[in-house]
């Protein structure tokens, strides 16, 4: 009896050195299911655990199971920057992922940096983030002067769209950021801004704005290009072409919900926004095929936007980084993700070159015809 006992401990012994038994990796992530943000981070939170759950069926990272643990962030900047704290003293996550907007990312990233922990944004897209965050931080989208450029270039060459008018919410980071490469991009091109003005988050009213751009019937613009979140957008369109301005209307990824038509219905008409990649059935690869069959499977509904498809990948960008690291050390997982090369994820293929943090990826612009969506172009 006692020589089975012993053969029953040293097997276990073994069990355990082989791995089994190991303690989860945990990974932190904050979206926000709550607040104005809401309509973006749901998505790519549920994305993320999607991901999760498939590297766990497929046999984990390392031999050692992912453990997703997911914070509400509420849309608020001291919400997120105690859970933050949370993550990396309590939890004492690996690394950290999550978060659509750069003043919210600029809540939670420093923090991470200063524990030497790396945070990956699944959505925010400020090219500013990566100076302002050294070294920890990472972006797993494209930046707002690549869209904002895909923006301008298609706006003047393609639909010969010579003068613009240009609107932004003057509170956001990422409206400002993106109406200001939008000008950059477009008067090098040689086109004419006619007029700009601004507003504020959560603005009601935009009669003064209507009113101003109908002074201008002399010099008309070609174009409107507005610069809002996703809670703002669908109202500014709306008042907007009920005013009978029909000109096109571009934008950013903060489009791509499905608050526009809820808002708008059939008044989003002839809007182009620029995104990361687009639910089309028609286009899907075979990659996002299969991730858009498991979310339908795990969730019954279709992703809402390619916010799903963000969380999506940067929870498989984060664990390839791991595997090839081989270590879960920060400064082994640093080094690998600095390497990454020619990643394909639901998004696009994702390569950091020259010490870049911020990937080279494809740019998606979509139309939306009589509140339809649809793929105009996929821009380099």
């Amino acid at each position: 009896m006692k020589k089975i006992i012993s053969f029953i401990f040293i097997i276990s012994g073994l069990l355990l050195l082989s791995g089994c038994g190991q303690p989860p990796l945990k990974i932190g992530a904050i979206y926000n299911l709550t607040g104005t943000q809401s309509a973006l981070d749901q998505p790519s939170a549920q994305g993320a655990q999607l991901a999760v759950k498939q590297i766990n069926e497929a046999g984990g990272v390392l031999g050692r199971k992912l453990k997703l643990i997911l914070y509400d962030g509420q849309t608020d900047p001291a919400t997120i920057k105690k859970l933050t704290k949370k993550l990396i003293e309590k939890d004492k996550v690996t690394a950290i992922i999550g978060l659509s907007d750069t003043d919210l990312v600029l809540a939670a990233a420093p923090i991470a940096a200063a524990a030497q922990k790396l945070f990956i944004t699944s959505g925010a897209t400020s090219p500013e983030l990566v100076r302002q965050v050294p070294e920890y931080l990472f972006l797993a989208c494209f930046d707002d002067q690549a869209q904002a450029k895909a923006a301008a270039n298609y706006a003047y060459q393609k639909l010969r769209l010579k003068s613009a008018y240009v609107l932004f919410d003057t509170k956001m980071a990422y409206t400002k950021i993106l109406a200001q490469s939008f000008k950059d991009d477009y008067q090098d091109l040689g086109g004419k801004i006619i007029a700009e003005n601004i507003f504020v988050t959560g603005q009601q009213d935009f009669s003064a704005f209507i009113k101003a751009f109908k002074k201008l019937k002399r010099k008309t613009p070609d174009m409107l290009y507005i610069a809002a979140g996703p809670e703002d957008i669908g109202q500014i369109i709306k008042q907007f072409r009920e005013n009978n301005i029909y000109e096109p209307i571009f934008g950013g990824d903060s489009y791509d919900n499905p608050l526009i038509v809820q808002t708008a219905g059939e008044n989003a008409h002839d809007i182009y926004f620029t995104t990361h990649t687009f639910f089309d059935e028609e286009q899907l690869s075979k990659l996002s095929q299969q991730f858009f069959k498991a979310y339908f499977q795990e969730y019954q509904t279709f992703p809402l936007n390619f916010f799903a498809a963000l969380g999506y990948d940067t929870v498989r960008l984060l664990a390839q980084a791991i595997t090839k690291a081989g270590k879960t050390d920060t400064p082994s997982i640093l080094k690998a993700l600095k390497n990454t090369e020619d990643f394909y994820g639901i998004t696009g293929k994702i390569t950091y070159s020259q010490s870049s943090r911020i990937p080279q990826k494809d740019i998606t612009l979509v139309v939306i015809k009589k509140g339809h969506f649809s793929v105009k172009a996929i821009i380099n």
